[in-house]
């Protein structure tokens, strides 16, 4: 392989772990307690047929542990340039603040009178991401990005109905979020795609021929996910408009523009934003997540309830009004997520707009950097994440997930892979704002030896990762026949 030490990827220890009910060993204990005042009784229900709960030392539950996180790979520990997804760095400041006591030990039932601080929490941040959007009000209730998008649509079903039609289809660009046509669906619209332009961006004419008496509205990816802004959206939300549509955006992107876009003057509607995304809450694993969601003037009777407002200078709860969609949560959404945000925008204050600034610039330079040695479909100018195609690797009969598997090898995670699927091959690479300039260069590095790679021993990046604990495994086996059990 290319002998480059710019990046960090290395053979080293890995240690062997088998499963706990392997290590496990009769009459072993991790506790000392005190002898019970009540009869024993059997765990019902906690023994599955073969598989007894193990056996085990405080020791060897936490070596097992620490040992299988060795095997690990996070935002932590190197570049993780996963767009669509923003895998940025999480300032540690936020943890602690979301571990003080009066947050952390707040019970959801306590009465507002005792709750001040973290409603005040909650209510300055709807007030923060309205100031960031440009829209009028703001709802936290949301558990994550798509339930975030199902309130969106919710709110626009809910104002054509309060407008005395039903309307059966939504548009949706063919560079949109996956979840955009399911949120579509799960309203019972139909998901109408609407192809992108030669550029790579949403045309008015394209949107026109579409926009009919049926047509809810249309959803928006702005940047796209191709990293493209959608520059003509202003007329398109006009025509909408004018058709009797709404504009939801589809906000997952707001990092790229965050001080520079005012989506009421856009003319979006309603949008939702990833805090666990653009605001540096912890992301993966299926959550947390917090999909705020921010209306114009037109959807705020709509919005759910409750909903603080102040009074006398205190916080207090509000019914929802009698267009409201109701609840969407059992309390007020995800608050140890909303809390992480809060801090993280109150630590940046004005510098969120130097963040955007900052994930554009990195994106632009690692685009710039590969731009020869990767085919790029689309050269414009990007704004948070670039995308190339394996287009130029075909020929010596490598692929996009041969590129990926070696990047293991090298250090770094992989980028998003065959996403969006408007590209054939596409390799989405978001380094986000974290990054520093010796971060980027070492993972340049890595793409451009790769390349070279891929002309001189294409075999070796077929075979690759080859120099971590597991090698390339059958994933398509792995996802039909998944292994649930200890039992193998």
């Amino acid at each position: 392989m290319p002998e480059n030490k710019s990046w960090p990827g290395i053979s080293s220890l890995a240690l062997e772990e088998p499963l706990l009910w392997e290590k496990g060993r009769e009459g072993r204990t991790g506790a000392s307690l005190p002898d019970p005042d009540v009869p024993a009784a059997p765990l019902a229900g906690l023994e599955r047929a073969g598989l007894p709960l193990p056996d085990l030392s405080e020791l060897d539950v936490v070596r097992h542990y620490t040992r299988l996180s060795t095997w690990n790979f996070g935002v932590d520990t190197g570049l993780y340039p996963l767009g669509s997804c923003t895998m940025k760095y999480n300032p540690k400041i936020n943890e602690k603040i979301a571990a003080l006591p009066g947050f952390a030990d707040a019970h959801p039932l306590m009465p507002a009178e005792l709750a001040q601080g973290a409603m005040r929490v909650v209510y300055e941040t709807e007030q923060a991401l309205c100031e960031i959007t440009g829209l009028k009000a703001c709802c936290l209730q949301p558990s994550a990005g798509a339930h975030g998008e199902l309130t969106g649509i919710m709110l626009i079903q809910a104002w054509h109905r309060a407008q005395s039609r039903q309307r059966t289809k939504m548009l949706i660009p063919d560079t949109a979020h996956g979840t955009n046509p399911a949120s579509a669906a799960l309203c019972g619209y139909e998901a109408v795609k609407v192809p992108s332009g030669p550029d790579g961006i949403l045309t008015v004419e394209g949107v026109a021929a579409l926009m009919d008496e049926n047509c809810a509205g249309i959803m928006v990816t702005n940047p796209n996910t191709l990293g493209l802004f959608e520059s003509n959206l202003t007329e398109i939300a006009k025509l909408v408009h004018e058709r009797g549509g709404l504009v939801y955006g589809d906000g997952a992107n707001l990092n790229a523009i965050m001080g520079y876009a005012d989506m009421d003057r856009i003319g979006v509607d309603v949008m939702h934003m990833n805090l666990h995304k653009t605001f540096s809450t912890p992301h993966g694993g299926g959550g947390p997540g917090a999909g705020a969601v921010c209306v114009g003037e037109k959807l705020v009777p709509f919005l759910p309830g409750p909903r603080i407002a102040e009074e006398n200078g205190r916080l207090i709860w509000t019914c929802a009004g009698e267009h409201s969609i109701g609840r969407l949560h059992p309390f007020y959404g995800q608050f140890g997520v909303i809390l992480r945000a809060w801090a993280y925008i109150k630590t940046l204050g004005a510098d969120l707009k130097k963040a955007s600034e900052l994930a554009v610039l990195n994106a632009n330079y690692v685009k710039a950097k590969l731009r020869d040695v990767f085919e790029l479909p689309f050269p414009q100018d990007s704004l948070h994440e670039c995308v190339f195609t394996d287009k130029k690797q075909e020929a010596f009969g490598v692929s996009t997930m041969d590129v990926a598997k070696r990047l293991i090898d090298c250090g770094y995670h992989p980028p998003t892979i065959y996403f969006p699927l408007v590209v054939h091959g596409a390799i989405m690479i978001e380094p986000t704002e974290s990054e520093s300039l010796d971060e980027l260069d070492g993972f340049i590095a890595a793409m451009r030896d790769i390349a070279a790679q891929a002309e001189k021993d294409p075999a070796a990046l077929h075979a690759a990762p080859s120099l971590t604990k597991v090698g390339r495994v059958d994933e398509v086996g792995a996802a039909r026949k998944p292994v649930l059990t200890g039992d193998m």
